[in-house]
């Protein structure tokens, strides 16, 4: 696991004991091989896009068979034991268990300096143990940059990158094109202070 990610304690936890802790919890935490880690907290723009994006999103899933879910849906892998929270995952055709939902279709992870280097690396490589997951896209939250990470025709993982306000990014499991612009809108308008 990333080191931006802190460790709760350095004993070893089993899954129940996670959960338990976890619904008692004020914060949210990932479980990774016995280990709990606290997920770091949102600043402004991380908070800008992902109400750009959450917001556009639910309008386009209106009426279809696929619906989005915020970072309060924990996602759990039992291939690999992992438990997390992604910023926004989309769930198509699947039954949705209440705690704990894990057949996700899209996965988006809104990039911080902390979190960057562990959610395009580890996590990715984590996540594509999903069987049903077929994009996967990050996006930047200080400067003008989403990864679309998307499985082809062959079965096979490739990336488009995009660093324009100008153009496109095109969630393919829900026919849906939007710019990045839309994304992005006001997320620079406003300094954050460190």
């Amino acid at each position: 696991m990333s080191n931006s990610n802190s460790k709760q304690q350095s004993i070893s936890y089993t899954a129940d004991e996670y959960l338990q802790l976890e619904n008692d919890a004020v914060t949210k935490s990932e479980f990774y091989k016995g280990e709990i880690f606290a997920m770091a907290g949102a600043g402004l723009q991380h908070n800008i896009i992902y109400n750009n994006l959450f917001g556009n999103l639910l309008n386009v899933c209106k009426g279809k068979s696929c619906t989005p879910f915020g970072s309060d849906y924990r996602l759990h892998i039992p291939q690999n034991s992992l438990y997390t929270y992604p910023n926004i995952s989309i769930y198509c055709k699947q039954n949705i268990d209440d705690d704990t939902i894990g057949k996700p279709t899209v996965l988006i992870e809104i990039l911080s300096n902390s979190t960057k280097h562990y959610d395009i690396g580890v996590k990715f490589e984590l996540y594509r143990d999903i069987p049903t997951l077929k994009e996967y896209i990050t996006i930047d939250s200080q400067s003008v940059h989403v990864t679309h990470n998307f499985v082809n025709e062959k079965k096979h993982w490739e990336i488009i990158e995009l660093k324009h306000k100008e153009e496109n990014l095109t969630i393919t499991t829900l026919q849906h094109t939007l710019s990045l612009q839309t994304i992005y809108d006001t997320a620079f308008a406003v300094k954050e202070s460190d």
